[in-house]
């Protein structure tokens, strides 16, 4: 099982640095990591979130003291953050104020490319008194993000790591998406300990078990962008294909309406509708239509209930369910009298009796006549 799910992390990383060139640009895209955050009152979060453009315009120079002047121009005033989060890929724009004695955020940053995101491994699993067990991991919730025991990088980066760490403590930095918290956890990796594996836990890693959006965010409706992208004044303009091009002239056709026609909605059972018309004629239904004039279809009012459709059906069939046709059929014979029958049956074995009584012959028949003697 755990080489299939290799495969097709392999398979996937493959498809993945073969994306488009957006994509691709996405992965090359450096920003500062913010390690630590002094000033509660601003909405940072550490270690998630990246600075990857101010006032609009990208941050491509990893020089941090540009950065500050940035920042202290802006003193008595808001700057504008584009911040990049790990959680999902998302971006957002906040805008923080400036005071002017101290013109500071009150931030530590790193610059770090995005991709280090991607070096999570998420926990599918834990073997009960196993060393991921006894350290409190939790299956499905839990991410391993990172070390303080120094930068791991790979699908392979945090085997190596745990193959030094034999026999000794191991400290984690682990995610759990359900209540949202980062902890460190300490954990001795060991051969040892009755099972598999040095942990005892299984492990995912790739584009599948990367860290999801927070479950205290709206889930993204249909149509909405799932991974968004800052756009900035100082990026390279790269038209999209859906846009038509300078040439062609923009269209004046007004907008379609985006109110729908009102016939096509279904109306509920539960909504009130006036009842159906009464019919053109009061003919019977066994009464077919003249000569020469087409029989009109039964079609259904547009305001017409589902409950008066299923009732209107309903009748038409017992109609036709208690209806006989006779049309083209002889009258049936009436019921043979049951007075005659008993004494034609007497009279048949009456007439039997005698043919056999007739039948047998008598005795005097069957014996010979003596012959004649002459005295």
């Amino acid at each position: 099982m755990s080489t299939m799910f290799g495969a097709l992390n392999r398979f996937i990383s493959r498809l993945d640095s073969e994306s488009t060139s957006q994509t691709s640009r996405d992965r090359s895209t450096y920003g500062f990591q913010i390690l630590r955050n002094k000033n509660h009152e601003i909405p940072i979060e550490s270690w998630y979130d990246f600075i990857v453009g101010i006032n609009g315009r990208q941050v491509d120079n990893p020089d941090p003291n540009l950065f500050a002047t940035e920042v202290r121009n802006c003193a008595g005033s808001n700057v504008s953050l584009i911040l990049w989060n790990a959680k999902g890929a998302r971006t957002r724009t906040i805008a923080l104020p400036i005071p002017t004695p101290s013109p500071t955020l009150g931030i530590t940053l790193q610059w770090t490319p995005l991709s280090v995101a991607e070096d999570v491994w998420h926990v599918l699993d834990v073997i009960t008194n196993s060393p991921a067990d006894n350290a409190g991991l939790l299956p499905y919730g839990d991410y391993i993000v990172g070390t303080p025991e120094g930068n791991v990088h790979g699908e392979s980066g945090l085997g190596e790591l745990v193959e030094d760490y034999l026999g000794r403590n191991l400290r984690l930095f682990v995610y759990n998406h359900e209540y949202a918290v980062t902890r460190l956890v300490t954990l001795t990796p060991s051969r040892s300990w009755g099972g598999s594996g040095a942990l005892g836990c299984v492990l995912g890693f790739g584009a599948l078990h990367r860290l999801p959006v927070p479950m205290t965010e709206p889930i993204a409706g249909p149509g909405e962008t799932l991974f968004e992208t800052a756009r900035f004044s100082n990026e390279e303009h790269r038209p999209l294909s859906a846009q038509p091009s300078q040439s062609q002239s923009p269209s004046l056709d007004p907008p379609p309406s985006s109110t729908p026609d009102a016939s096509t909605f279904l109306v509920p059972a539960s909504m009130t509708a006036p009842p159906p018309p009464p019919p053109q004629s009061a003919t019977s239904p066994s009464a077919g239509p003249p000569k020469g004039v087409k029989k009109q279809r039964n079609v259904a009012a547009p305001n017409m209930t589902f409950d008066d459709y299923f009732r209107e059906g309903e009748q038409k069939s017992k109609e036709e369910d208690y209806t006989t046709s006779t049309k083209g059929m002889a009258p049936l014979p009436p019921p043979p009298k049951s007075t005659k029958a008993p004494a034609q049956v007497e009279n048949t074995e009456a007439t039997a009796d005698t043919q056999l009584e007739a039948e047998k012959p008598t005795i005097s028949e069957a014996k010979p006549k003596p012959e004649s003697q002459d005295d």
